[in-house]
């Protein structure tokens, strides 16, 4: 007798989650959107993050005339941590992207209605909007990624994020846990401007008017691959520069520093490197993040 009402509740569960999605302020229900969005694309594309952090910090010595490529690095990655060892260092990327996404695309919004109410952006418009949402997400969030680059880098032994974080605090103090703060707002703020510039102007070039609702998402995503490519080259030095001083912060007090060590033992083309999964990932996840987002919002009646 006691089960019933248990599985009553259990039925009834999604409803009331439902029910309690809609009464919520706009703002909160595109956090949660954002957040919901984020969640999906972290868990399916942190291999890629996991391979882009490895190959950035490959020494010289081991990328002689037969240097680790991609695919390489991805079947040692396997044979050495197992399958399950590509999914390195989610846990933060879970802590990071489900808020960071979410904080990012409730600012969006907020701005949106702040600055432009029934139009769309204009091209300027949109990177301003996706740089400044971006950046406060950045911000928010930073410490949380340090964490999350040195677990994926497999040179520090971190049981937990909290542990992590506390053992960052308390032997590198405040520096050590917004390491990299420079080269993180130069990588991402750009990469959100260029990306929802390009998103939202390819998106207008399509007559949505005319088009079947049911081919709506893969409009949205197929301008999302577009849009992440071209932010993604753009944004690559940044992303190098910014995982080289997260991983040796006692080693890189300046931005500049980073520069020179890179330049230095790579090359210009050190710049790059890591390029290919990293621009898989942010591409795929970044047009997936907006899909899911777009349709969840409509469903809730808001437009994105």
């Amino acid at each position: 007798a006691a089960v019933f009402p248990l599985v009553l509740f259990l039925i009834n569960r999604p409803f009331k989650v439902l029910f309690f999605l809609f009464q919520m302020h706009p703002v909160l229900k595109a956090f949660v959107c954002g957040s919901i969005s984020g969640t999906c694309s972290t868990l399916l594309f942190q291999p890629l993050d996991l391979l882009k952090t490895r190959l950035q910090t490959l020494q010289p010595a081991v990328n002689g005339p037969g240097r680790a490529g991609m695919v390489t690095l991805l079947f040692r990655v396997v044979r050495t941590e197992s399958l399950l060892g590509l999914w390195k260092g989610v846990s933060p990327s879970f802590a990071r992207c489900i808020p960071g996404v979410g904080i990012y695309f409730s600012t969006l919004y907020m701005m949106k209605q702040k600055f432009l109410v029934d139009r769309s952006p204009t091209a300027l418009e949109s990177v301003f909007l996706g740089a400044t949402a971006r950046a406060v997400s950045g911000i928010c969030m930073l410490p949380v990624t340090v964490v999350k680059t040195r677990y994926e880098s497999g040179r520090f032994g971190y049981g937990s994020v909290y542990g992590a974080l506390k053992n960052i605090y308390q032997t590198e103090g405040a520096r050590g846990m917004f390491s990299g703060l420079t080269a993180t707002l130069l990588r991402d703020a750009p990469f959100s401007g260029i990306y929802l510039m390009f998103y939202t102007q390819t998106k207008k070039l399509v007559p949505q008017d005319q088009l079947d609702p049911m081919l709506m998402p893969l409009l949205n995503f197929g301008c999302g691959i577009f849009a992440g490519i071209l932010a993604s080259l753009a944004t690559q030095p940044a992303d190098v520069i910014k995982t080289h001083m997260q991983l040796s912060p006692q080693k890189y007090h300046r931005t500049s520093q980073a520069i020179a060590f890179i330049y230095k033992d790579f090359g210009l083309v050190g710049f790059f490197r890591g390029g290919v999964p990293r621009a898989l990932r942010r591409t795929l996840m970044a047009a997936m993040a907006w899909t899911v987002y777009e349709q969840m919002m409509e469903k809730m009646g808001l437009k994105s």
